[in-house]
């Protein structure tokens, strides 16, 4: 009996060390908590979206979701979203190496100014670009002799989707970049390395998850985006018409079940295509590793 009880004892007290000592206390409260909250501010909103989109009949939500117009607007949205996710792919790479891996005059400067899209009002973004993209406008004026329309057209969509997305890419990459070990470079370099060699064996490897994620934050971004997109495109129905546009024009005229019905489609369109780059991810660190 006592060899019994003292083996409980140490059960007992090996159970309330593990307790004491685990990464993170009151466990069960703190779950409680997060799920009470993202019930809160995610699921029970999004439940109510499909809640209330299945109120108009199943017939009546697909000939919605497939109108012309909607059809075009998905095409506007989501091709100028992928298009200046690409964009900022290549320049967000670019930026970041060049503040991490160069010293020069006014480096703070172009480092703050990567954040002005965060703390710039979406509309006066739109604003902006629309007045600097012009025909009369700085840059504009040397863009309308040769054809190319800037603003009213879907390629100031792309560009302001542009704006908007570049720090996800290099706010990404930019902590990639500075925990890069240069003795792997060296490494590669005393192997017979050349320098494109090493960015594509040694560099890509490390930072493509890291790029992966800014893409698909940059391209979510996008998708939703509203402020900075409508004053640049024109809102011309079936030309430069972005879906959040067409959800909005929709709550106006009290098409809720309508509005609700797109915004059913954007949902599972991004999280289809959030899930498809989060399986790339996935892939490609097993592949790196």
């Amino acid at each position: 009996m006592t060899a019994v009880h003292s083996t409980k004892s140490i059960n007992r007290i090996d159970r309330m060390l593990k307790r004491r000592h685990s990464v993170l206390p009151g466990f069960g409260l703190t779950l409680g908590f997060t799920l009470c909250y993202l019930s809160l501010v995610v699921l029970i909103p999004l439940s109510a979206t499909f809640l209330k989109a299945s109120t108009a009949g199943w017939n009546t939500f697909w000939q919605t979701v497939t109108e012309p117009r909607a059809l075009a607007s998905y095409r506007l949205t989501f091709g100028a979203s992928l298009a200046a996710a690409s964009v900022n792919a290549l320049m967000g790479l670019l930026v970041a190496w060049v503040l991490v891996r160069y010293r020069f005059a006014g480096k703070r400067i172009l480092d703050a100014l990567v954040d002005l899209p965060f703390a710039l009002p979406t509309a006066v973004a739109g604003i902006t670009l629309t007045t600097v993209l012009s025909s009369h406008g700085w840059i504009g004026r040397f863009l309308e002799p040769v054809g190319i329309k800037a603003v009213f057209s879907p390629l100031g969509v792309a560009i302001a989707l542009t704006f908007i997305g570049l720090p996800f890419v290099v706010r990404t990459v930019q902590p990639v970049l500075q925990a890069l070990n240069p003795e792997l470079e060296e490494a590669a370099a005393s192997l017979g390395a050349g320098r494109w060699q090493t960015f594509a064996r040694v560099i890509v490897p490390e930072l493509w998850p890291a790029l992966l994620t800014g893409v698909a934050l940059a391209f979510a971004r996008a998708v939703g985006e509203y402020g900075s997109v409508v004053f640049i495109s024109g809102n011309m129905p079936m030309q430069t018409e972005i879906t959040p546009l067409l959800i909005i024009t929709k709550l106006e005229q009290y098409d809720y079940a309508g509005a609700t019905a797109i915004g059913v489609v954007m949902l599972v369109a991004s999280f289809a295509l959030l899930f498809l780059i989060n399986v790339l991810q996935w892939w490609s660190g097993k592949r790196y590793a």
